[in-house]
C-alpha cells in the first residue's frame, strides 16, 4: 500500500522568477547569499578510498536492480538520505550512475511487500547533483529500506547503464540507524574492493565536512614514541547512556596532490572501552575495530553502539599501531582531529579532558568540536545543509537570470524613456515657442484690430461729425436744420463715445450695431448725405446667418469704403450692391470718381487691405469706363464661418 508520494526532492521559490514583482525578486536574491554563507559547502575527497555500490555493467536500461538495508529491528525513522557516487568529468564534478526512476520501499520482517515512501522519475530532474538526496517520511516505522530501481543512467566512462551510489543513510532522530547495516542486492556486484555493498552503510561519504563556520582546529598527532599500544582516555565528567561514536581522521595535508595517506595516526586494530571507573576496573567493550585496508578508512569513522551502554570513562586503545617510518625515525603515532561519543543524539565528549599514555602533546584538539574547517556538524545536519545548499544554487541562477533579464528591459526603458523625455523637452520647447508665437500673432491680430476698429468706426464719425459741423455752419439762418444738424451730431458723439468705452470689442457696446442692412443705410444717410446714392439688398437670410463679428467686420469695411470715397473719389454717385447667397457674400461699391492711379503711387487704401485681412478673405478693384473705381469683396460663408469657428 501507498503511504507517501514525493513527486520531488529539490527546494522550490513556490512561483516561477517570472511571476514573481522586482523587488521580490532581489530580495530573494539577497535571501538565497545570506543563507548559502550559513550552509556548509562542497569539499571532495581526495585520498584513496571506498567509492559505494557499483552493479554490474548493462545495455538494458531498464534491467531490474535493487538495494536493501536491513535495519535489524523495527525502528522509527524519518529521513532518508541517498549519497550520489561522484565522478570527474570534461565540465567538472558530477553524479555518475545516479538512477533515472526509482522508488524508495519501507517496511517490517512482517510486511515483506512494505510501501512506498517516494518515488521518482525523469522529471523531477534530479541528475546531474552532487548533493545529496533527502527523502522525509515521517511516521515511518520498518525493519528495512529498500530502494527499487526503474530505470538505470549511464556512467561517464563507458556510457553503460549501470547503478552507483556513494552512501545510504536513514535517520531516526539524530542517529544513522542505518550505519553498518548489512545490505542486500542483486548478485551481478560489481567485483572489485573498492565497490561492495558493504561500503554502501559504512557512513563514509564523498566530502571533507566544512561547514566554513567558526575558528579551524589542527588536529592531535602524537610523537613518535616507543609504546606498544597507545592509548587515549576521554573523561565524560558523569555517566551517559552511549549510543554511538564517530572518529574523524586527521586532516590531510593542504597540498596538491596530498603529500600523505589518509591512514596516517589510525591504528590497524583498536578496541573502545567503556567504565565508570577512572581504573576501568568495570570495563566494558564497546567497539573492536579492524582497518584492514584504506577502503575501511574515511575521513569520518563512524559506528553505533548496540546495545547502548552506560559509561564515564572512554579508552581507545591502538592493539596494532600506525607505524611511522621515515627511514631515520621509526616508532609508533596516534592521531585523530575529532573524537565524537554520542548520547541521546549528543556529542556528549565535547570540551571534556581527555589524556594518554603518551605523554606528549595537548589532548585538547581531540574534543574541541572543530576540525580543519570550523566547526563539525551532526551528519544528519550536515547532509541536510549540502542538500540545501545543492537547491539554493540550482534557484539562485534562475532568479539571477531573471533580474538580469528585467534589469536589461529597464535599462531599455530607461534609455527609451530618456529619449521620450528628450523629444518631450524638445516639444515643450517647441510648443512654448509656438505658443510664444501664437501669442504675439494674437496681439499683433488685436492690434490690428484694434487699430482697424478705432480707424473705420472713430475715423467715419469724427469724419462725419465734421460734415455735419460744416452743415450746421452753412444753416445757421435755419433753425430747424442747424437743431436737427446738432441733434445728430450729438448721436455721433455718444456712438463715438460707446465705440471708444468697448474699443477692445465692439461687440460688447450695446445697441452700436443692431442688424447689417440697417446699419449700412444708417451710415450712408450719415456720411454720404451730400452724395447721390443707391442701395441694394438680396439675400438678406444669409446675412444673418453669419457671426456677429463677421457683419461687424464688414459694416466697418463698407464703413470704411465710404469714407474714402467721400474724401478722396471727387466722385458725386456711387452704388452698393450687397448680394447674399448659401456660397458667399459680395459686397460691390462703385463710385464715379476719379479712380485709383497706380502711376501716381495711389492704389487700394491700407485701411481697407487691413479689413479685408481681418475677414480673411481678398479685395478686388478696378476702374471704370468714363471714370471712377469698382471695389469688390468676396466672402465665402463656408471658409469664413470655419475661420470664425476656429478664432
Amino acid at each position: 500500500m501507498v503511504t507517501g508520494l514525493l513527486m520531488a526532492a529539490t527546494a522550490s521559490f513556490g512561483e516561477s522568477p517570472e511571476s514573481l514583482p522586482l523587488a521580490q525578486l532581489e530580495q530573494r536574491l539577497e535571501e538565497i547569499d545570506l543563507e548559502l554563507k550559513q550552509l556548509a559547502k562542497y569539499t571532495l575527497r581526495g585520498e584513496v578510498g571506498a567509492n559505494g555500490y557499483r552493479s554490474r555493467r548493462t545495455e538494458d536500461p531498464y534491467t531490474p536492480e535493487w538495494i536493501e538495508v536491513n535495519l535489524g529491528k523495527e525502528i522509527s525513522i524519518d529521513e532518508i538520505v541517498l549519497v550520489p557516487t561522484l565522478s570527474r568529468t570534461t565540465t567538472g564534478i558530477r553524479s555518475d550512475g545516479f538512477p533515472i526512476e526509482f522508488r524508495i520501499m519501507a517496511g517490517s520482517k512482517d510486511d515483506r511487500h512494505g510501501s512506498v515512501i517516494a518515488a521518482f522519475t525523469e522529471k523531477d530532474n534530479l541528475r546531474p547533483r552532487i548533493a545529496p538526496l533527502i527523502v522525509p517520511c515521517p511516521g515511518t516505522v520498518a525493519s528495512w529500506v529498500r530502494i527499487e530501481i526503474g530505470q538505470l543512467s549511464t556512467r561517464g566512462l563507458d556510457e553503460n547503464f549501470i547503478l552507483q551510489l556513494a552512501e545510504v543513510l536513514v535517520f531516526s532522530g539524530s542517529q544513522n540507524v542505518a550505519l553498518r547495516c548489512p545490505v542486500s542486492a542483486p548478485k551481478n556486484e560489481y567485483p572489485i574492493d573498492t565497490w561492495s555493498k558493504r561500503f554502501l552503510t559504512d557512513g563514509a561519504v564523498p566530502y571533507l565536512m566544512n561547514t566554513a563556520t567558526g575558528d579551524k582546529s589542527l588536529a592531535y598527532y602524537s610523537e613518535i614514541n616507543r609504546a606498544d599500544q597507545p592509548a587515549l582516555t576521554i573523561d565524560l565528567e558523569s555517566v551517559h547512556t552511549l549510543s554511538g561514536i564517530s572518529l574523524h581522521t586527521i586532516d590531510q595535508s593542504d597540498t596538491i596532490p596530498q603529500s600523505v595517506s589518509g591512514d596516517v595516526g589510525v591504528p590497524k586494530h583498536f578496541q573502545i572501552e567503556g567504565a565508570s571507573l577512572p581504573d576501568f576496573s568495570d570495563a566494558v567493550l564497546l567497539l573492536d575495530i579492524h582497518c584492514e585496508t584504506l577502503y575501511d578508512i574515511s575521513p569520518i569513522m563512524s559506528w553505533n553502539i548496540v546495545p547502548p551502554k552506560a559509561c564515564r570513562y572512554v579508552r581507545l586503545t591502538a592493539l596494532d599501531p600506525y607505524i611511522f617510518d621515515n627511514g631515520l625515525l621509526r616508532g609508533t603515532r596516534i592521531g585523530f582531529a575529532e573524537i565524537e561519543i554520542f548520547a541521546d543524539g549528543r556529542n556528549v565528549a565535547r570540551n571534556k579532558p581527555s589524556v594518554s599514555n603518551l605523554q606528549d602533546l595537548s589532548l585538547s584538539p581531540l574534543t574541541d568540536g572543530r576540525n580543519f574547517y570550523g566547526h563539525i556538524l551532526p551528519m544528519r545536519a550536515w547532509m541536510n545543509q549540502l542538500s540545501r545548499r545543492y537547491d539554493l544554487e540550482k534557484e539562485r541562477p534562475q532568479i539571477q537570470d531573471e533580474l538580469s533579464r528585467r534589469y536589461a528591459r529597464q535599462k531599455t526603458a530607461l534609455r527609451r524613456t530618456g529619449w521620450l523625455a528628450a523629444l518631450l523637452a524638445v516639444g515643450i520647447g517647441f510648443t512654448f515657442l509656438i505658443d510664444q508665437i501664437i501669442r504675439l500673432r494674437q496681439i499683433a491680430r488685436i492690434k490690428e484690430r484694434f487699430a482697424a476698429d478705432l480707424h473705420d468706426e472713430l475715423g467715419a464719425n469724427i469724419h462725419t461729425i465734421g460734415l455735419l459741423s460744416d452743415a450746421a455752419h452753412i444753416s445757421h439762418d435755419s433753425p430747424e436744420e442747424l437743431n436737427m444738424l446738432h441733434h445728430r451730431i450729438r448721436e455721433l458723439t455718444n456712438r463715438t463715445g460707446t465705440a471708444i468705452r468697448h474699443c477692445s470689442n465692439m461687440l460688447d457696446a450695446e445697441g452700436l450695431y443692431i442688424g447689417l442692412v440697417e446699419d449700412m443705410q444708417r451710415a450712408t444717410k450719415r456720411i454720404m448725405d451730400t452724395f447721390q446714392y443707391s442701395l441694394e439688398f438680396e439675400g438678406e437670410e444669409f446675412f444673418e446667418k453669419l457671426k456677429p463679428r463677421t457683419r461687424v467686420d464688414l459694416f466697418l469695411f463698407y464703413k470704411e469704403c465710404l469714407v474714402n470715397v467721400c474724401r478722396h473719389s471727387e466722385a458725386t454717385h456711387f452704388t452698393t450692391r450687397l448680394v447674399g447667397t448659401p456660397d458667399e457674400i459680395c459686397l460691390t461699391i462703385a463710385d464715379n470718381g476719379k479712380g485709383f492711379s497706380d502711376m501716381q503711387g495711389m492704389g487700394i487704401p491700407i485701411s481697407l487691405k487691413r479689413r479685408a485681412r481681418l475677414l480673411g478673405t481678398k479685395l478686388s478693384t478696378e476702374n471704370l469706363e468714363g471714370g471712377g473705381t469698382k471695389i469688390t469683396l468676396r466672402l465665402p460663408t463656408h471658409r469664413n464661418w470655419k475661420i470664425l469657428h476656429f478664432k
